[in-house]
């Protein structure tokens, strides 16, 4: 753990879940540079005051005594938050009211201030200002922050499109400021999320069925050729089963996999709430409402929500990215975390970069590990739980 000084104190913070292997710090230069410029220009904060896209909860944290509204996509996000307002005092009856909410939550209707934290993905960004836009007015404060990395001239343009008049500020250790103006002369048209298309018609029993995609979801407007090889190369399976798509995404290979076995059910677990929901919706529309052997939804942590040998099959498609940083850590814990809720005998299906070596890994976890498919960029592993 790290702290980070502050015009409102230094405060204790740490990423989530916590890992004392992992170096890296709960913010980075552009929240030092937003927090500084609050304090520095003055900005009132005494009215309704938003925190978007808050990574692990150090602007939220530093600004709890002005009781914010976060908001977030990101069930680590908002668990990182939890514990950093815990683990500074910031939470109890005496510590005022800090309310997190998640992307696919209601957004508070009036906002004074506004501040972004520029996420990776555009679309998220895009769906975010839509739905904030309305609750914004002639006096509102919005201010951005990202790495200069992270800011890009079609992020100003949302902005401008969505809001207003908008400019950036010099850089200061890589990292900018955006200022946008509310304009009510702004003519929004309707936001476009969430997006919706037919899978193509050679990725098995999915062919052509329509997936859903929310904001933020990887490869939201088309299937990435990763998903594909999976689709193709899926394990046929019958009987009653509990099967994982576990980082669900848009919930298409789950999907397959209900598909393909009628007597299966299926829980989809992802740490996006827009994912989860995305998943959610496109079960619903190619299963009929009866359903086939059923399913469940889960945002979460992983499996940490599932029991010990509770799966037969675990599905997985791991990211290799946490925000800006490339690692092995988020896969780690989902292949660690499937060997624990498989039953013996039971199989975890991985898709990955051929370059990342997940082989190795999944050896040493379950002993074995066998190439199912691969193709130039991309193999399928199996391995088998004893």
């Amino acid at each position: 753990m790290n702290r980070l000084s502050t015009s409102w104190g230094g405060f204790t913070l740490a990423r989530f879940p916590e890992d004392p292997r992992d170096t890296l710090r709960a913010w980075d230069a552009a929240d030092e540079y937003l927090l500084r410029h609050l304090a520095d220009e003055g900005v009132d904060l005494s009215g309704d005051v938003v925190v978007l896209g808050d990574r692990w909860g150090a602007l939220t944290t530093s600004l709890a005594a002005h009781r914010p509204v976060q908001i977030t996509d990101s069930f680590l996000g908002q668990e990182a938050t939890r514990a950093n307002l815990a683990r500074n005092g910031l939470t109890g009856p005496d510590s005022g009211a800090v309310r997190l909410l998640s992307a696919r939550d209601t957004p508070p209707a009036r906002i004074d201030v506004l501040l972004v934290r520029v996420p990776k993905s555009l679309g998220l960004l895009e769906d975010q200002l839509h739905r904030l836009a309305p609750a914004l007015h002639p006096g509102s404060v919005i201010v951005g922050t990202g790495m200069v990395s992270e800011i890009h001239t079609s992020t100003l343009r949302l902005f401008e499109r969505i809001i207003g008049p908008t400019r950036t500020s010099l850089a200061v250790k890589k990292a900018r400021l955006i200022f946008s103006t509310p304009d009510p002369a702004v003519e929004r048209t309707a936001g476009p999320w969430p997006l919706r298309y037919a899978l193509p018609g050679d990725v098995g029993v999915v062919s052509g069925r329509t997936v859903t995609n929310h904001s933020g979801v990887f490869c939201a407007d088309r299937l990435d050729i990763g998903t594909r090889l999976f689709l193709r190369s899926l394990p046929e399976r019958r009987g009653a089963e509990r099967v994982v798509d576990l980082g669900c995404g848009n919930g298409v290979v789950g999907l397959a996999a209900a598909l393909a076995n009628p007597e299966a059910s299926v829980t989809f677990v992802d740490e996006s709430f827009s994912a989860v929901a995305s998943a959610e919706a496109t079960y619903r529309e190619n299963i009929p409402a009866t359903g086939l052997g059923g399913a469940e939804f889960l945002v979460g942590d992983g499996l940490s929500g599932l029991a010990d040998g509770s799966a037969d099959l675990v599905l997985n498609n791991p990211p290799f990215h946490s925000h800006r940083a490339t690692t092995d850590t988020t896969a780690r814990r989902m292949f660690t975390g499937a060997r624990r809720v498989l039953r013996p005998g039971g199989e975890l299906w991985v898709i990955g970069n051929r370059h990342l070596g997940y082989h190795v890994r999944l050896r040493r976890l379950f002993g074995s590990c066998e190439v199912m498919a691969s193709d130039p960029k991309f193999v399928v592993l199996r391995a088998v739980a004893d």
